[in-house]
């Protein structure tokens, strides 16, 4: 079933959408990952080069699979892990529509005692990820009751794209939100919408794929994540050398 939201605009294909056809574990033809996602120093001298850089946010309560989902992305794998404390920071290379990409992804802390340490990280950002554990509710009324309020009061930027992820879908046995509600959710805040499974890597390629897809299309964003590359490779220049055949001495 394929219908479009009000944030699309040229490209149905990532458009707000569920799924009809078979979840698929490997990204698009389009979407190729050229160098390993890793978490990286940005001064560092041997980053590859990049046409732009966005900033990408994820955002949920604690234990609804945010920190899996990145992990997941980052290096194809899957782990049972910690709660994060405060904010963790991840670099993904990707190279999309003839463009290389650098994706710098910040997982944020769910529980309320970081949110003051957390809401600075809403600023700049180009895409959010809004992650709720399929099988449990509370993590899909908060979306509403809080995260989406955070967002609105954090976030600097007008145009910024939201991507509404059900995860755990491999619980299905367990499921207490309906693939209905996150239609429902995502229409009324304006979202994409996906179901994933950290797990099994189901969709995982697909909720970054579609987001970035959607910021590229949006002017202000790619002017944006343009202006950052420029800024950086101005920083980076060195003096020109002295012409020692002018040269004087005082």
């Amino acid at each position: 079933m394929l219908f479009a939201t009000s944030l699309s605009r040229s490209r149905q294909h990532i458009s707000l959408h569920l799924r009809s056809t078979q979840p698929r574990t490997t990204p698009s033809t389009e979407f190729q990952i050229w160098v390993a996602g890793c978490a990286m120093d940005a001064t560092s001298s041997s980053q590859p080069e990049f046409d732009y850089l966005f900033k990408l946010l994820l955002i949920g309560d604690s234990g609804v699979g945010k920190s899996s989902l990145l992990l997941s992305f980052i290096s194809s794998s899957f782990e049972d892990l910690t709660p994060t404390i405060g904010v963790d920071f991840k670099v993904k290379y990707v190279d999309i529509g003839g463009k290389k990409l650098k994706l710098a992804i910040w997982d944020t802390a769910g529980q309320e005692r970081f949110r003051t340490l957390t809401s600075s990280y809403y600023r700049g950002a180009q895409g959010v990820v809004m992650v709720y554990d399929v099988t449990r509710r509370e993590t899909f009324t908060n979306l509403a009751d809080v995260w989406a309020k955070e967002l609105d009061l954090y976030s600097t930027n007008q145009d910024c794209i939201k991507m509404l992820v059900g995860n755990k879908v491999d619980k299905e046995s367990d499921r207490v939100v309906s693939r209905k509600e996150g239609i429902d959710f995502a229409r009324e805040y304006g979202c994409l919408f996906l179901e994933c499974s950290a797990k099994t890597r189901v969709n995982v390629e697909q909720c970054f794929e579609e987001l970035v897809l959607k910021i590229l299309e949006t002017p202000s964003l790619l002017a944006e994540g343009s202006a950052v590359v420029k800024r950086n490779n101005i920083f980076k220049q060195k003096p020109p050398e002295p012409d020692a055949s002018t040269g004087r001495c005082c």
